[in-house]
């Protein structure tokens, strides 16, 4: 029985994106002991995992360099057959480089790649979707068909969002960690504003997103709205999100939470560009963008705390189809 360690310390989106790497290592080894590494705050998406032996955390508030030290002591006990390393970073570079496992796998991107067994060249920009990237790494083990992401909410999770699917419905979650890869409130306002007037509409975010989401509701003229945000953990609103009509979010969590669920989503892309590689996977999904070509747009990967030029033209003139 082979057994994986899957590393991703990095945040919430791509800590989803590598649910994908379970799915297609459980199709070629059933078998197997697949465990799976994320930093702390994440390790709830994969609560009551199928596929799963065991969710390990980072929690750098322990230290990050004695928890790293911990972790690497964990790492070589469990004896690993291959460790495959998501994350382009000296820290979980050095977890894998002396790991002890018999196969280490990981992007050239990592300042240690030089000491894994296997290392894969990851470009941004060129179009190619962040999944089939990190799939590039195990593809001697598997194939190269495409493998979706997909997360499990429990039995329990879709009992908790079931008294709000007794209508009809649309999730939007409006918030980002960064300003520049958010639709602004005015553009959430405009979108409640155009919803039919039998749509109920659900606000979503973390406990920190409530007073955004309450903006926007105060700021409608629509009064079918419910603001959710801190009401829901990640994998009750994967529940939620499964069955709206459709979901409206930002390039950021929500958007990987959606395409988990194979859920309807739309898409908006604002300092950030679909190029990069994260755009949704749904059946049922599109992208909106504003159409004029702005030459300081894409800005930077992962967006900033204010537009870069002050007018934010990316996000306040996307125009909704």
């Amino acid at each position: 029985m082979k057994k994986f360690l899957v590393i991703q310390t990095a945040f919430i989106g791509d800590a989803i994106l590598a649910s994908a790497i379970l799915e297609k290592l459980h199709v070629y080894y059933p078998e197997a002991k697949i465990d799976l590494l994320v930093r702390k705050g994440n390790e709830s998406l994969y609560a009551n995992h199928p596929y799963l032996n065991e969710c390990i955390v980072w929690n750098k508030q322990e230290g990050k360099y004695n928890s790293l030290f911990n972790l690497l002591k964990k790492i070589k006990q469990n004896k690993y057959d291959v460790v495959v390393n998501l994350h382009r970073f000296s820290s979980s570079g050095y977890l894998t480089a002396f790991s002890k496992a018999k196969q280490t796998i990981g992007f050239d991107k990592n300042p240690l790649s030089f000491l894994f067994n296997k290392k894969v060249k990851h470009d941004i920009g060129n179009g190619i979707h962040e999944v089939e990237r990190n799939q590039e790494l195990i593809a001697t083990l598997t194939d190269k068909q495409f493998a979706k992401p997909k997360l499990y909410p429990s039995a329990a999770n879709f009992s908790k969002v079931e008294e709000y699917k007794k209508c009809k419905y649309v999730c939007m979650a409006p918030s980002s960690v960064w300003f520049t890869k958010q639709l602004p409130i005015h553009k959430w306002v405009e979108l409640c504003n155009k919803q039919v007037n039998d749509t109920t509409i659900y606000l979503l975010g973390a406990a920190g997103d409530s007073q955004i989401c309450e903006d926007i509701k105060n700021k409608s003229s629509n009064k079918n709205i419910v603001n959710l945000a801190g009401k829901l953990n990640l994998l009750d609103s994967c529940a939620l999100l499964k069955d709206a009509e459709m979901n409206y979010v930002n390039d950021s969590g929500p958007l990987h939470l959606a395409t988990a669920m194979n859920a309807p989503t739309t898409a908006f892309f604002c300092s950030t560009v679909p190029a990069f590689g994260f755009t949704p996977l749904s059946d049922n999904s599109k992208v909106i963008e504003i159409k004029e070509k702005l030459d300081c747009r894409p800005c930077g990967l992962h967006g900033h705390k204010a537009c870069p030029k002050g007018h934010f033209k990316c996000g306040n003139n996307i125009e909704f189809n």
